[in-house]
């Protein structure tokens, strides 16, 4: 079944003002514009409602009926479930219909519409315009509302929902590493002309040089699919031999970007221990490494994190030469935004809930603590910076991060050592305390949210640790 048939414009959704919107829409993972938004989810949910008339639903993928268990059988899991549909507010922005109704009723009609997109890979949705209006987190984009609700930011730090979401996950990413999933990858979706040239604007705005897709990625043209034998195989897509030369290899005082990445936050004295949950999002070592003696060594050092966007590069590269001391992951959440980036966000010039539409978006300080993460210890060749640490966080969908190297490796700058699978995140670096460093640029969201390229200039050591 096609999830993204022409869905035609009319009543259904109305139109939406574009700004309140565009701040939260960091890395194009999920429309600028609400009515982009809006029209594919109410046409995805037509299509389970449609089928549900007919009485023609699809039978449950094994991962759904797995959280149909846990909601069913768990008195307080499902009073979460129902109750973050009814904690969201019954009006148009928030993804209802002109008649009152919402675009999905309940968590019955949840897991429906999940029960369809674990076969569907993410398509380039077109707006009435013909522009591009991506959603390349789709679960992420119907669980939007629900989990910016009190209801909804419990339920998603539950370990039992998380097993669950984990599973619907790696069952999705099965779909995702198939071939069947490369149905999208045609000259009517991905290697559409429009497609192909935002996906080369992004890749040449990074470098400072206009290259188009085929000069930017290894691919070919000639071949079905561009040679990708699937949609993860697509979305992992490695750059040219040249097109992101790692800068000073020679100079192990200069540290380059990890991911191809857009600056995000950079927090200097970070705590052992701190209130992550609090509206300032602050960074906690022993809760972002899972471990007091890993997260002394960075106490009172540096945080420096960064996002990836949604039609960039999404593999990991070594900032600094080095040893790995250690790499690991720790399990954590999928959907679970901070509750101050939720409804009870207040806007203080309406007094009225201003959620982030986006999800974890604006909760990516947060996330470092609760969600799904690859961890590395490197130690650097440069004795001033000594020990650091790397985290790659999963987002969303974003779930599996995969590390190439292993504990024991010596890393060259610049070295492939992983990756984010279907799509990217967020990331940090961390330094210890009296690593002085001198940044490349003011550690904030460019303008434009334009990406650093990953293998160039990020900073640069100036001092080390007295003691």
């Amino acid at each position: 079944m096609q999830l993204f048939p022409p869905i035609k414009p009319g009543p259904l959704v109305p139109k939406q003002p574009l700004n309140p919107y565009m701040k939260h829409r960091l890395g194009g993972w999920l429309p600028k514009h609400p009515d982009d938004f809006l029209r594919w989810l109410h046409g995805v949910v037509a299509i389970v409602r449609e089928a549900k008339k007919a009485r023609k639903l699809t039978e449950e993928h094994a991962s759904i009926k797995k959280l149909r268990e846990l909601i069913t059988s768990n008195t307080q899991v499902r009073m979460y479930f129902s109750l973050m549909f009814e904690e969201i507010p019954n009006s148009i922005e928030y993804q209802t219909d002109p008649t009152g109704r919402r675009a999905i009723d309940d968590w019955e009609e949840l897991l429906a519409t999940m029960n369809l997109l674990l076969e569907q890979s993410p398509g380039w949705l077109y707006n009435t315009e013909g522009q591009k209006g991506l959603i390349g987190f789709p679960f992420n984009a119907i669980l939007d509302w629900p989990m910016g609700t009190a209801a909804g930011v419990s339920a998603f730090l539950r370990e039992d929902v998380c097993a669950c979401f984990k599973g619907i996950l790696d069952e999705y990413s099965q779909y995702l590493a198939s071939s069947r999933s490369a149905n999208v990858l045609d000259t009517d979706n991905w290697f559409s002309p429009q497609a192909l040239q935002e996906m080369s604007k992004v890749a040449s705005e990074s470098s400072g040089q206009t290259v188009t897709f085929e000069q930017a990625y290894v691919c070919d043209p000639n071949l079905p699919h561009y040679g990708y034998r699937s949609w993860d195989d697509f979305f992992v897509r490695k750059f040219q031999k040249g097109i992101r030369p790692i800068y000073a290899p020679e100079d192990d005082s200069q540290i380059v970007s990890c991911c191809e990445s857009t600056p995000y936050a950079l927090q200097c004295g970070v705590n052992l221990v701190d209130n992550f949950w609090l509206k300032g999002q602050p960074y906690s070592l022993q809760d972002m490494l899972q471990s007091s003696d890993y997260g002394k060594s960075f106490e009172g050092g540096t945080v420096y994190q960064a996002f990836l966007s949604a039609l960039s590069y999404h593999c990991w590269h070594a900032p600094v030469s080095g040893v790995v001391r250690d790499v690991f992951y720790i399990p954590g959440s999928y959907y679970a935004g901070s509750y101050w980036e939720g409804f009870a966000n207040i806007d203080p010039k309406t007094g009225e809930p201003d959620p982030d539409p986006a999800g974890p978006n604006n909760s990516q300080g947060y996330i470092c603590q609760v969600a799904t993460r690859a961890v590395m210890l490197l130690q650097a060749a440069d004795p001033r910076i000594g020990l650091m640490a790397i985290v790659q966080v999963g987002m969303a969908e974003v779930s599996s991060c995969e590390w190439t190297v292993k504990k024991g490796d010596t890393l060259t700058k610049g070295q492939d050592i992983g990756m984010f699978h279907f799509g990217g995140s967020t990331h940090c670096l961390i330094f210890r305390k009296g690593v002085e460093l001198k940044w490349v640029k003011d550690p904030m969201v460019t303008e434009g949210g334009k990406n650093l390229p990953v293998c160039g200039k990020l900073a640069q050591v100036v001092a080390g640790p007295t003691k």
